[in-house]
């Protein structure tokens, strides 16, 4: 199953206090959203294209695609709308989202350029019975740049999806969990 190819949405929930602290931010206290453009979409492995001057970092993480579209979905239904999971890249050209976030802009374009999602393959809901106990990390070259499990969130996934669903439909689609903490470790520049 190619698990970006049909989606309408891709949702973001920021939900790790190590990446909070590590970005200088305060923790959330709620959850809290964004989306990116399917157009960000490329299947894994695919061609990265960094943009000139753009400061690029990664964010490994766990990617829950969404087999049922529902609106105001209650905790007790949540799993009925997961169809699998994909392991995901979340890139981020930082230095764009930085000087968004110090103008009071939305940095959804920081994070929203072509092929700024990289999507692996799917993963059935039966090969991961509870997403909340994944190690995720990515290695390159034989070294680990990120390391850090789901355990570590802030908000369950179930609680995200049902504060989300109290704003907007959720449609058919993918929601990342988020990433855990070293999200500096791999930096891609293109001058």
């Amino acid at each position: 199953m190619n698990c970006g190819a049909n989606c309408e949405h891709y949702y973001c929930c920021y939900k790790y206090s190590e990446h909070a602290k590590e970005l200088g931010n305060a923790v959330p206290t709620a959850p809290f959203f964004f989306l990116k453009p399917v157009s960000s979409y490329v299947q894994s492995p695919g061609k990265i294209e960094i943009p000139r001057g753009c400061t690029v970092h990664h964010e490994v993480e766990l990617g829950v695609v969404i087999g049922k579209s529902g609106r105001d979905i209650t905790e007790s239904a949540a799993y009925e709308h997961i169809s699998g999971y994909a392991l995901a890249l979340d890139l981020t050209a930082r230095n764009l989202q930085d000087e968004a976030k110090k103008k009071g802009l939305p940095w959804s374009a920081a994070k929203g350029f072509d092929t700024f999602t990289p999507v692996g393959p799917f993963i059935p809901v039966a090969k991961m019975p509870d997403p909340h106990k994944a190690r995720l990390w990515i290695e390159v070259a034989g070294q680990i740049k990120q390391n850090g499990t789901t355990d570590a969130m802030i908000f369950r996934y179930v609680q995200c999806m049902c504060t989300l669903t109290k704003q907007i439909r959720y449609d058919i689609g993918l929601s990342f969990l988020g990433t855990a903490r070293w999200i500096r470790s791999l930096i891609f520049v293109n001058a």
